[in-house]
């Protein structure tokens, strides 16, 4: 299908960001939005793609109006969260085409504390998933997922330093498909 215009959504360090620039993809960048002065700001501006810092206001529906008017301006084909760790409103993601990657296989340990919770919960597999954003809390369409076993006694940053090597890898097999076959449907 050819070249997509993103936009990325970061809050934290940018590795996943950092696995898509460095995957050289048919993308054209239109911005790295943060909510927070973050890496993720710096590994985009040093790869010469427009930042805009968004700062969470006390008034969340201040907030919201500003990151739609952002996106709005900026006319993506495609959101990507890579690591945006905020809520988007529904007006959000039913206006843009949005995607994320979650450090769990869901519907299983959803939120914030995926790993933590797949490890408290005894759990032998867990994983990685690239899913549509809804309005729920990583609640959307499934598109793809991939296993990865929990070893016997291992930390929460040990597993998941190695879920994160999955995320990296399927969000950009993901995007490789998006651009091979076009934008598919959420539904």
């Amino acid at each position: 299908m050819g070249e997509l215009k993103v936009v990325l959504l970061a809050s934290g360090s940018g590795t996943l960001a950092q696995a898509i620039f460095d995957a050289e993809l048919d993308l054209t960048y239109l911005a790295l939005i943060s909510d927070k002065d973050s890496m993720a700001l710096k590994r985009a501006s040093h790869e010469g793609i427009p930042t805009r810092l968004i700062p969470m206001r006390s008034d969340r529906n201040e907030w919201n109006k500003e990151l739609i008017e952002a996106v709005s301006e900026l006319r993506p084909d495609l959101v990507i969260s890579v690591g945006f760790m905020r809520i988007l409103p529904p007006e959000f993601v039913s206006r843009f085409p949005t995607i994320n990657t979650h450090p769990a296989l869901l519907p299983n340990f959803p939120g914030a504390h995926a790993v933590r919770d797949a490890l408290a919960a005894g759990t032998k597999v867990t994983g990685s998933t690239v899913h549509w954003v809804d309005a729920g809390v990583d609640t959307g369409k499934v598109i793809v997922q991939e296993e990865v076993v929990i070893q016997a006694g291992e930390s929460e940053e040990s597993l998941h330093e190695r879920i994160k090597i999955v995320e990296r890898k399927l969000i950009v097999e993901t995007l490789k498909k998006f651009i091979a076959d076009g934008i598919p449907e959420q539904n």
